[in-house]
């Protein structure tokens, strides 16, 4: 987002932290009024303000504008209002609605050149009191959408200003819905690479270990297949971008029960799980990667045995997991450039994958730790906040 953008998004909250600065300073500590009208007039912009954004977030559309509108108006303290894009009007508001049939004339220049421009309604009929409006566009990411119309009885330099900078604010809460989707895609494209990634071997593998035991034992087979398709369904479930800490760990246990039915015991796991975390919200498919990537690189070259380690616990405002293998580890230089994007497109896709999407949802503070050396094993740590706006998980639809 533009610095411009991001101004204008703070503004209402630098707007309330002048305000109330103010007012410290203007009444005595222990004094409490309702304040002068200056003030009443304050609060009651940024409220309405902030009831207009939720609808605006959902992006330009019918049924955004119809929401916002009356909010926009209120704003405004116009008679009419209306909102459009580069075709339609979207909704109208106020008095005068004949008007909606003619503005999308007035508005061609506004939507060529992205300017504020007034005009004359050109309104003859008696009762109607509309007989000056300004246009001022609506733009994000330097695309002009459509366009915010005020209507007033009579021309007016501050209602030219005022939807000017309505507008744009219009435009940073459209730019925000933007970014939300954008954000949205970029995640389920970095699922969809983490699912491709899945190994035909593994699933392979997995088939013949439970084949191996059809015959030997029906009992162990037949909960195998189930694990095995709790496990794949949960891998491509389609719905919803965040699941719980107990989801996924769940998915993690079906999934080394797979593995240890190939490999029985050469591979040992230990899990320590702490109750209280296991509501946590966190991205989807964010841990099975790594388990996958302590068993691969667990089980590399081993011998005997190789021990894999689990562990999530309360941390004050986080949950931290942990997630150590005792095989043969990495350098760390090469670490760094698979979490650069240097390795090559398959190498350390899902270590990357995780990484980066902790960063967009968290920030970067929450990306992955990771200690690792040649012959010393790999630990991996996982921070996540127990509460971030926006982050909360959904059940899955009837049949995933």
């Amino acid at each position: 987002m533009s610095s411009t953008a991001v101004l204008l998004a703070l503004c209402p909250l630098l707007l309330a932290g002048g305000f109330l600065a103010g007012r410290r300073t203007a009444h005595p500590a222990g004094r409490s009024d309702l304040g002068t009208p200056v003030e009443r007039a304050t609060f009651e912009t940024l409220h309405t303000a902030s009831l207009a954004a939720p609808p605006l977030r959902a992006g330009l559309t019918e049924d955004s504008a119809r929401k916002a509108a009356r909010r926009l108006r209120s704003l405004l303290g116009t008679d009419a209002l209306c909102l459009t894009n580069r075709s339609t009007v979207l909704t109208w508001h106020g008095t005068g609605e004949h008007h909606a049939k003619q503005v999308l004339d007035r508005l061609a220049e506004v939507l060529d050149t992205g300017r504020t421009a007034a005009f004359d309604c050109g309104c003859r009929a008696v009762d109607c009191p509309l007989r000056w409006a300004v246009a001022a566009p609506i733009v994000v990411d330097q695309r002009v959408l459509g366009a915010l119309v005020a209507y007033a009885p009579r021309e007016s330099a501050v209602l030219a200003r005022a939807t000017d900078e309505v507008a744009r604010w219009v435009s940073v809460q459209l730019e925000l819905a933007e970014l939300d989707r954008s954000r949205t895609r970029l995640i389920e494209a970095e699922i969809k690479a983490l699912r491709a990634q899945i190994s035909p071997h593994f699933i392979f593998n997995s088939l013949a270990a439970i084949a191996s035991f059809v015959r030997t034992d029906p009992t162990r087979a037949r909960e195998l297949l189930l694990e095995f398709a709790d496990f794949t369904r949960y891998s491509f479930r389609r719905h919803g971008e965040f699941t719980t800490l107990a989801d996924e760990l769940h998915s993690i246990d079906q999934y080394l029960a797979l593995v240890r039915a190939r490999f029985g015991d050469r591979l040992s796991v230990t899990l320590q799980i702490a109750p209280e975390v296991l509501a946590v919200t966190l991205p989807f498919l964010c841990l099975q990667p790594l388990v996958e990537n302590a068993v691969k690189h667990g089980l590399e070259g081993a011998v005997t045995r190789s021990r894999i380690t689990i562990t999530a616990q309360d941390a004050g405002a986080e949950a931290e997991v942990v997630i150590e293998d005792d095989g043969v580890g990495m350098d760390p230089d090469r670490l760094r450039a698979l979490l650069r994007g240097e390795g090559g497109p398959s190498a350390g896709v899902g270590l990357l994958n995780v990484d980066e999407r902790l960063r967009t949802v968290f920030g970067d503070p929450y990306g992955l730790v990771i200690e690792t050396a040649r012959g010393a094993g790999t630990r991996i740590t996982v921070r996540i906040p127990k509460f971030r706006a926006g982050v909360h998980s959904s059940p899955p639809e009837a049949g995933e």
